[in-house]
C-alpha cells in the first residue's frame, strides 16, 4: 500500500512527466493509474470468478458499507492461486473461501477441514478465517437427469464401468489433488477428461456434448439445467464450509461486522439466492441488498448504473491499459531494435528472449505477475509490455537489417555519423515495417487485454468474465464485440497514421 506521503511525492512527479513528451505521458499515466487504484482504497473486498463467489462478495461488501466503511470490490479474479497470492500480498484483504480448498490447495497439509483445526496454519502465514457462513458447498459430479436415467447412473463409483463418457471438468478441478487426480484413485476411474471453463460446462451438458462435469453443490445452474448429482459413495470429497479468509492486519471493526454472517445462511438458502442470480437474471448487488434486508442489516445502496455506464468505463480503461502498455513497449522496443540490429548474436539473443516470453500462456503470466506487483492495473500493464516487445524488436531488427548495405556505405562515405545514419537514413527506410510491427503489437495487446480482468485491472474482460460465470451470452457479448470493435479501429487509425507519415513510394515497396 502506497503511504500519503509517497503518494503525494509520485503524483508530483507524474504531473512533470505528462509535460516531458509521449514516453514520460506513458509513465505518468501508468503511475496515476497506480495512484488512483490505490488511493483510498478501504477495505478490499476480493472474489473469484463464479456466481457464489461474486455473490457472497457483493454481500460482503455492502453490509460493510451499510456500516459506514469503505470497501474497494476487486471481483472476478482467476482462481484459488490468484486469489490467495492477491490476499498474502496484501492486495486484496478478505475474500470467501472454503474449508477443504484451503486444507488440500492452500495448506496442502493434513488438517482437518474445519474452522477450528485452520487457525493456527493460517496465522503462519498472517491469515485468519472469519466465522463460517452455515452451508457446505462441496464438489460434486453431475448429469442430465434423463441422461443419468439413460446410463443408469447414481453413485460416482458406478463410472468406472463407463469408460467411454464423454467428461469435462474445470480447469482448476483438473489440477486439485481434491479434484480429478485424487477422485480418478479413490474410484479407479479410467476415463479421459478434457478441461473446460467452469461456466461453459453447463451449456455443453445442455447441448449433450458432454456427459458428466464437476459442480458445486449450491450453485444454481444444477436447478437451471435439470441436473443431478451422484452420490460420493466413498466420501471423496472433503467439507468445504464457506468462510471470509482475511488477513490478520484486517481492521478490527471490519472483521466483527463480517463476522455477524456467521451460520446465517444455509445450503438452500444460498442455492436459492445463487438460483435468482442464474435463473432470475437479477444483479448480484439487488439479491445481496435483498438478503441483508431480510436478515435486518444495514446495508448500503444499491446504485444503479447502466449497461451505456459500464461499457463507457469499460472501454476507457481497455484502452488506458493497451496505449500505456504499447507506448512503454515501443520506447524500449524501438531503441533496444536499433542498438542490437549490428550483431547478430545480441539481435538473436534479444530477440529469443522476447520470443520466449510469448510461450507463456497470458493467465499464466499474469499470475506469475502477482507475487512481483499484486493485482490491478501494474500488473496487467507489465504483461501486456512483455506481449508487445516482440513483433515491434522483430519489425525493426528485420527492418534495419535489411536496408540495402549500399546505402550504408554512401552514408559513410558522406561523413555521416552513426546517429546521423540511424537518423536520416535507417529509421526512415525502416519507417513501413516498424509501423507494421507496432500495428501488430497494439491488436495483441487489445485482444490480451480482456485478460487483465482476472487480476482485477478491470476493461473489457470483466462483462466477459462476468458473463461465463453466469452462463450469460450477452454479457459476453457485451465485452467482445467492443474488443474486436477496437482492434478494428485500431487497424483502421495506423492505416491513416503510416499514409501521414510514410511516402507512398515507400508504402508500395512495403506493402506485404
Amino acid at each position: 500500500m502506497i503511504g500519503r506521503t509517497s503518494k503525494r511525492g509520485l503524483e508530483t512527479v507524474s504531473r512533470r512527466l505528462c509535460r516531458k513528451g509521449i514516453g514520460a505521458w506513458c509513465v505518468a499515466s501508468l503511475l496515476l493509474l497506480v495512484l488512483s487504484a490505490s488511493a483510498e482504497r478501504g477495505v478490499v473486498i476480493g472474489s473469484k470468478n463464479f456466481t457464489e463467489s461474486y455473490l457472497l462478495g457483493e454481500i460482503i461488501a455492502q453490509l460493510l458499507e451499510g456500516e459506514g466503511i469503505r470497501v474497494t470490490r476487486r471481483f472476478g479474479l482467476g482462481g484459488t492461486l490468484i486469489c490467495h497470492e492477491a490476499l498474502v500480498s496484501g492486495e486484496i484483504d478478505l475474500y470467501v473461501e472454503y474449508t477443504g480448498t484451503i486444507t488440500e490447495v492452500i495448506l496442502q497439509a493434513e488438517v482437518a477441514p474445519r474452522r477450528d483445526a485452520l487457525v493456527a496454519p493460517l496465522a503462519e502465514r498472517g491469515l485468519q478465517p472469519l466465522p463460517e457462513l452455515g452451508f457446505d458447498n462441496t464438489y460434486a459430479l453431475v448429469l442430465v437427469a434423463d441422461r443419468a436415467v439413460e446410463l443408469g447412473v447414481a453413485r460416482i463409483s458406478q463410472l468406472a464401468d463407463l469408460p467411454s463418457l464423454r467428461v469435462a471438468f474445470s480447469h482448476e478441478f483438473l489440477r486439485r489433488q481434491d479434484g480429478w487426480p485424487g477422485l480418478r484413485d479413490r474410484y479407479d476411474l479410467r476415463f479421459q477428461p478434457v478441461g473446460i471453463e467452469h461456466g461453459l460446462a453447463y451449456q455443453a451438458l445442455a447441448r449433450g456434448s458432454v456427459d458428466v462435469t464437476d459442480a458445486y453443490s449450491t450453485d444454481g445452474d444444477i436447478e437451471r439445467y435439470g441436473l443431478v448429482t451422484l452420490k460420493d459413495d466413498r466420501a471423496f470429497f472433503p467439507r468445504y464450509a464457506a468462510l471470509p479468509l482475511a488477513r490478520e492486519d484486517l481492521p478490527a471493526a471490519a472483521g466483527a461486522v463480517v463476522g455477524r454472517l456467521g451460520g446465517r445462511i444455509d445450503e438452500e438458502r444460498m442455492r436459492r439466492l445463487n438460483a435468482e442470480v442464474v435463473v432470475g437474471k437479477r444483479s448480484f448487488a439487488a439479491v445481496a441488498a435483498d438478503f441483508l434486508a431480510a436478515e435486518g442489516f444495514a446495508a448500503s445502496p444499491v446504485a444503479a448504473s447502466t449497461w451505456r455506464d459500464e461499457l463507457l468505463a469499460n472501454t476507457i480503461r481497455h484502452l488506458q491499459l493497451t496505449i500505456i502498455a504499447l507506448g512503454l513497449a515501443v520506447l524500449l522496443g524501438l531503441p533496444l531494435g536499433v542498438l542490437v540490429h549490428r550483431s547478430q548474436r545480441a539481435s538473436r539473443m534479444v530477440l529469443y528472449g522476447a520470443g520466449l516470453l510469448q510461450t507463456i500462456p497470458s493467465i499464466a503470466l499474469l499470475a506469475l505477475m502477482i507475487p512481483l506487483f499484486g493485482i490491478g492495473v501494474l500488473p496487467a500493464i507489465v504483461a501486456l509490455f512483455l506481449y508487445s516487445l516482440l513483433p515491434i524488436l522483430r519489425a525493426t531488427v528485420t527492418a534495419l537489417v535489411s536496408v540495402d548495405p549500399l546505402l550504408r556505405r554512401v552514408a559513410v562515405g558522406m561523413g555521416l555519423s552513426d546517429m546521423q545514419q540511424v537518423r536520416h537514413l535507417l529509421l526512415p527506410l525502416a519507417l513501413p515495417n516498424v509501423m507494421a510491427g507496432i500495428r501488430t503489437a497494439a491488436v495483441i495487446s487489445i485482444g490480451t487485454a480482456t485478460l487483465a480482468a482476472f487480476v482485477g485491472a478491470g476493461g473489457l474482460g470483466q462483462p466477459i468474465v462476468t458473463g461465463l460465470a453466469l452462463n450469460d451470452p450477452g454479457l459476453i457479448l457485451q465485452g467482445a464485440i467492443p474488443a474486436a470493435l477496437l482492434a478494428i479501429a485500431t487497424e483502421l487509425c495506423f492505416e491513416g497514421l503510416e499514409r501521414c507519415l510514410i511516402p507512398a513510394h515507400l508504402r508500395r515497396t512495403s506493402a506485404p
